[in-house]
């Protein structure tokens, strides 16, 4: 398999040149999609959909319990079918709590501290209720004299999250502008439809195939944070066929579809895109030379990319402040030529369509 044969395939298991059918479907067959910007999550949904749908049939799709954001994997905010949840937490919530047990330390986020708050947390979310981020650490201080600044509160609810007892699930709405944040909810009363595969870990390998291969175990292991040899381990478990990629390194396949006809080869994607961020060698769609610019840069972010027939061509930026959210995106081309003007235009309109609507 050469390199333009291998972008174009992953165009495909991405659903950005086969697009689900629906917003449900679309998270379904990506299972987590990276959303530490929550704008960004809701537009990588949006983009994999048919029919362009707006950031309200995003928000109308978490309001309803059909998906949920949480830190899934790598201490990393990602959406996911809500009854996709649990089970991935059991292959992936041990690691990512073993890893911030050094930082929970250094807050005094002793096992005291964090049982105290647990109770906190439940007894405000029980019988149903929902308490937004402020609410929450205004509770926790009320009610248990716990200082929720410095990073603590927010890694309190990290911990009760990654264990599986919280998410984030319906969109507080703003009066004007777009909405930037969600009320935590109860995991019990708000998941109604839990799965539970035979096996979780060949299971996650399998889902993470089906929407981002061919890929590697390697990848595979950056994308879930799980240790290489367990990737492995999930590779061979999943029954997948193997598949030469660019190097001479094995990946692995699903079931290929078929591009959608008359689909878009040029695209205006979010930041921490999917496409870009979840493999460990980022160069199949990126040049070398092109990844600084596009990052994660010395703040961490990873910016919002333009992408012709399978290759990063330019980034692109957009405020999303009050007033400001219809201001026309602005793009940076690093390869002049590699997309038309009418091309690179007709990307970002469609990303303004999704925000005003």
């Amino acid at each position: 398999m050469d390199l333009a044969t291998l972008r174009a395939e992953r165009l495909r298991s991405q659903r950005l040149t086969a697009p689900a059918a629906t917003i449900v479907d679309a998270a379904a067959h990506m299972l987590a999609v990276q959303s530490q910007e929550f704008w960004g999550g809701r537009w990588a949904l949006a983009i994999r959909t048919q029919g362009d749908p707006t950031m309200r049939d995003i928000d109308a799709a978490f309001d309803s319990g059909a998906i949920v954001r949480t830190w899934t994997m790598r201490g990393t905010l990602h959406t996911i079918p809500a009854r996709d949840l649990a089970w991935v937490l059991q292959v992936t919530g041990e690691r990512q709590l073993r890893q911030a047990a050094s930082r929970h330390r250094a807050l005094g986020l002793d096992a005291e501290t964090m049982l105290r708050a647990e109770g906190v947390v439940l007894s405000v979310l029980a019988g149903g209720g929902q308490a937004s981020r402020p609410e929450l650490f205004a509770e926790l201080e009320r009610q248990a004299g716990i200082d929720p600044t410095g990073q603590r509160g927010i890694h309190i609810l990290y911990a009760l999250a990654v264990r599986g007892l919280i998410c984030q699930g319906p969109v507080i709405e703003r009066a004007t502008g777009i909405a930037r944040e969600q009320r935590f909810v109860l995991v019990e009363d708000w998941v109604r439809d839990a799965a539970l595969p035979a096996d979780p870990l060949a299971e996650l390998f399998r889902r993470y195939i089906d929407g981002h291969g061919p890929a590697g175990a390697e990848d595979f292991a950056w994308w879930s944070g799980l240790p290489v040899t367990v990737a492995r381990q999930a590779a061979a478990a999943s029954g997948l066929d193997t598949v030469e990629v660019p190097g001479g390194a094995v990946g692995w396949v699903s079931t290929p579809r078929p591009r959608r006809s008359g689909q878009t080869e040029v695209f205006a994607l979010p930041p921490f895109e999917e496409y870009f961020i979840s493999y460990a060698d980022r160069t199949v769609p990126c040049a070398p030379e092109f990844l600084a610019p596009v990052g994660p840069g010395s703040n961490g972010m990873v910016r919002p990319i333009l992408v012709a027939r399978g290759e990063i061509v330019g980034v692109w930026t957009h405020s999303l402040a009050v007033g400001r959210h219809r201001d026309d995106p602005v793009p940076q081309l690093l390869a002049p030529g590699a997309a038309t003007d009418a091309e690179i235009a007709a990307a970002l309109e469609r990303y303004a369509a999704f925000v005003a609507g």
